[in-house]
């Protein structure tokens, strides 16, 4: 499951100090999978953040966390993903170290 991101070209985040390095005051754009072992995220979150990729424009990063199983990178993440409660599996676009897009499962 989390391989399934990886091998498209997501870079996996498994620490606090990973996500830090990468959200915090980051130049450019990033898109931020929160990954789970859910239906939803098999269903619909990892084959739509591929889908979303097949385009012309991309953004600079992409990375992802794996909740339930990197729970502090993935709780480091929902950080800056406030005021949203924490939601697995959801999507974030980030640009210039803030998010811009968010978009989490209704479950």
């Amino acid at each position: 499951m989390a391989q399934d991101l990886t091998e498209f070209g997501f870079d996996a985040l498994n620490t606090p100090a990973a996500v830090d390095a990468v959200l915090e005051n980051q130049a450019g754009t990033t898109l931020l999978v929160v990954n789970s072992v859910c239906g939803c995220a098999a269903a619909n979150a990892r084959p739509g953040a591929k889908m979303s990729l097949q385009s012309e424009k991309r953004p600079d990063r992409l990375v992802t966390v794996f909740a339930g199983v990197d729970r502090e990178a993935t709780d480091r993440a929902r950080q800056y993903l406030a005021p949203y409660p924490p939601s697995s599996p959801s999507i974030a676009l980030f640009k210039d170290g803030s998010w811009c897009i968010f978009g989490a499962s209704p479950y």
